[in-house]
């Protein structure tokens, strides 16, 4: 089983997470932020990720800390799961519709961080959460899973739909991308013998 768990714990935040990438998608999140537990909800249901994750974060501040630490634990995790990487798929590219909204998120397990994003949102914040964090989830995920990721906003004005399309979209290529690929399933997918 490819799992990982993780506890964190700073002054601004103290975080318990577990991930099963074989799961079906089933998830148990507290992080105090509403809309953003509402997107890890979509997140995991959409990746098939089994995910449980709890954050008791400075919320009073606002939900910054709670966004960015979260977004580290989990893409710490998802890279522990994956291991050496042999037989995965590698890549994931879905263009995802929503309502008004279309994105397209494309994705490399590379083991090299990077990301490219391109979403602008009029609205400054949907319920609690600052609409500038979905950037900042993304950021900290891509920089701590090792994965170039590029995400792409086609249409859409609707705040709620655009990021609920970005975190769905993330999902579904990630579900691609860590795949086992039965003909290569002993190998590293990179002609480097290596994705680090």
């Amino acid at each position: 089983m490819r799992n990982a768990s993780a506890e964190r714990k700073t002054k601004e935040t103290e975080i318990c997470l577990y991930l099963e990438l074989d799961g079906k998608g089933t998830s148990e999140i507290d992080t105090g932020c509403g809309f953003f537990d509402h997107m890890l909800q979509l997140f995991a249901a959409h990746a098939r990720f089994d995910l449980k994750l709890t954050c008791r974060g400075d919320l009073q501040v606002d939900c910054h800390h709670t966004v960015e630490d979260t977004a580290i634990v989990l893409g710490n995790c998802f890279k522990e799961a994956l291991g050496d990487k042999k037989g995965i798929c590698r890549y994931g590219s879905v263009t995802l519709p929503m309502d008004e909204a279309l994105v397209l998120v494309a994705l490399d397990i590379s083991g090299r961080s990077y990301l490219n994003y391109n979403v602008a949102i009029a609205a400054e914040k949907v319920g609690e959460f600052d609409t500038e964090l979905g950037e900042e989830f993304m950021q900290a995920f891509a920089r701590s899973a090792g994965i170039t990721l590029h995400i792409e906003q086609l249409e859409g004005t609707n705040a709620h739909h655009i990021l609920e399309a970005v975190f769905k979209a993330l999902a579904r290529a990630l579900k691609q991308a860590v795949a086992i690929d039965p003909a290569a399933k002993d190998e590293i997918p990179s002609t480097k013998g290596t994705l680090s």
